[in-house]
Parts: structure tokens; sequence; C-alpha cells
């Protein structure tokens, strides 16, 4: 099958790149399944030099297109500077966090700040996925934007209690910016990966086999249900 491009819209021109929305979904079934919410060059080559991509929305919210933006212009700036990759993403970490914490978005929602972890994960919690919630696991989707700004602005598709300390224990975190068509291999990916955590599996050898199994689901559609719940059963 031949890849087409996974353009969308043209967003903008700025300091001589183009910034696109792009299909996620799409780079994820057929380039690279580590495609996340945002990337350029440097990260993914199959990307050109002049490009900046940014997956399609789908939470509905007020959009976090001019915090990707920016973190690649820096990151590309303080690359071609010669800062090593690992200082440059440290600093525009901070840079990042500091400016989501400044939108009227996040500000809305935490007027101040709660006392409590548990008010702060009421806040973040948005739909408790019954369905897929067994014994001890609960599943819920989560409001990932105010999740890249108050704890980890990495945090991308979704999560668990088993990598993220911020995750109360026996939780499983879907980012309510993942479509519907591609919430399941989400899920997959994450419950995979903490079955082999909780049996003691270092985090990059779990992610690597939960790479694996996702990539294999989004190219076999009709075994996703049946691998989902193989994977619920030994949670």
């Amino acid at each position: 099958m031949a890849i087409k491009k996974p353009h969308i819209k043209r967003e903008l021109e700025i300091a001589g790149f183009v910034v696109w929305v792009v299909d996620g979904k799409y780079i994820r079934e057929n380039i690279d399944e580590e495609f996340n919410n945002f990337g350029q060059h440097y990260q993914f080559k199959f990307i050109p030099k002049k490009e900046f991509w940014i997956d399609k929305e789908h939470s509905g919210g007020e959009g976090e297109k001019k915090f990707y933006i920016h973190t690649m212009l820096a990151m590309d700036n303080f690359l071609s500077n010669g800062i090593s990759h690992r200082k440059a993403a440290e600093i525009v970490g901070i840079l990042e966090k500091e400016e989501r914490a400044k939108s009227a978005y996040f500000k809305r929602s935490f007027k101040s700040r709660y006392k409590s972890k548990e008010r702060e994960i009421n806040k973040i919690h948005k739909c408790f996925l019954k369905k897929y919630s067994r014994g001890k696991l609960n599943v819920w989707i989560v409001d990932g934007e105010l999740v890249r700004g108050l704890y980890f602005i990495d945090f991308t598709q979704g999560g668990h209690d088993k990598v993220y300390k911020f995750i109360p224990e026996g939780e499983v975190w879907i980012d309510d910016d993942v479509g519907q068509k591609e919430m399941k291999f989400v899920l997959l990916h994450e419950i995979h990966e903490r079955n082999l955590m909780k049996k003691g599996m270092k985090y990059d050898t779990a992610h690597q086999s939960s790479s694996a199994i996702e990539a294999y689901a989004r190219h076999h559609h009709r075994k996703i249900d049946n691998l989902l719940r193989k994977e619920l059963l030994k949670s």
C-alpha cells in the first residue's frame, strides 16, 4: 500500500516553518506508532526539515497548538545553536509549563491550587470507563491538557500508575484528545505495559513490547477486542 501524505490543513507559517495539522491516526498505523501530539524532523525523520506537524485535536477544548508550536520553535533554536538535546528539552519543558500555567483554560480550572491531591485528581477525571475496569483496575478518560499543565507536559495518549507517580494506584488514564477510533489501541498498550511492569519488567522493555502489540492490533483491527479482553483478564 502506498503511503499517502497525512497533511490535513496548512495552519500557518512561522520563522521559516510551515505548520501542518496532520492525521495522527494514519501516521501511527502506517508510518510510526510512536508519533504523538506533535513532531518535527529531529524526532521523526519522515517529517520534512521545514515543517512542524500537529495531530488534529479531538477533545473539543480550546486547543494546545500554540504550546506545541512554541516548543518546536524553541527546540529547533536550541539544537541549531549546539545545545544538547537533553539540556534543550529540560529548558523547553520549564518554559512550556510556565506558559501553560498562564493560559485562561488552566486558570479557570485551577483558580487556586487545591490543597489536596484528591481534589486535583477529581478535576482531571472526566469519564469512568466501567466497561474496561476490573477489580482494583480503574480506567478513566482524563483532561489531557490539565495533566500536561499540572504534572507532566509530555503526557500523551495514555498512562498508568506504574509509570507516573501522579496517577493514583490502580488507575489507567486515557487522554481525552484520543479519538474514539484509537481508544482501544491506546488502552491495549497501557494495560499490556502495566501488566508487564507489575511482574517486574523495566519500563523500556515493557514499552517496546506494548508498542509492538499496539502496532499489530492497528494492522489487524478485528483482533483488538480479543487482545484487549486477554489483557484485562491478566490485570
